[in-house]
């Protein structure tokens, strides 16, 4: 850092303004900024992406087995019973499912609506991976991580991507031979 001997101020050379570090932005960065301002002002569906998690884990044990316990919840989401707990309360409050402690857990059918435009995604992702050459398993853990997070029209333009790979499969063998 250099200081001015004789009157101790720092060179402003050095160290300009925020105003002259705001001017020097371009155009590219401040769009940028503004994006993801934009995405973050975005419409959200009054659910987190871990509620998400929890939608669907239930909709697959009730599928699976007819029922959810807290217990299996707990089992598949890798957390403790009183978190299931909390967790059932507050998906009950936002209306996605009818949750009494010791008693059934029955998704709503906001709450079923929802567990299955997540499966769907997710199934729509992975396959798309799959395509891409991605493993099984590496695909799934990327499904599961995006899934919360793309805007239906996307999903509804990857759906109608993966058609027309599918319906034209020398495009998929040219890809794969790259």
């Amino acid at each position: 850092m250099q200081v001015c001997q004789t009157c101790n101020l720092v060179d402003t050379k050095l160290y300009p303004s925020n105003i002259q570090v705001r001017r020097r932005l371009n155009k590219k960065d401040t769009k940028r900024l503004e994006s993801i301002k934009a995405a973050h002002k975005a419409a959200r569906t009054g659910s987190s992406t871990r509620m998400e998690d929890y939608l669907e884990v239930i909709l697959e044990l009730v599928e699976l087995k007819g029922y959810a316990t807290t217990l299996d919840i707990s089992r598949y989401m890798n957390v403790s019973a009183p978190s299931v707990t909390k967790m059932l309360q507050r998906l009950d409050e936002s209306g996605f499912l009818e949750y009494e402690k010791y008693h059934g857990i029955n998704l709503t059918q906001k709450g079923n609506q929802l567990a299955d435009a997540i499966r769907q995604k997710h199934g729509i992702l992975l396959e798309f991976f799959e395509i891409l050459g991605v493993s099984h398993d590496t695909a799934n853990q990327d499904a599961e991580g995006i899934e919360h997070h793309l805007n239906p029209k996307t999903i509804r333009q990857l759906r109608k991507f993966i058609t027309f790979l599918k319906s034209n499969p020398k495009i998929i063998q040219n890809f794969n031979n790259i």
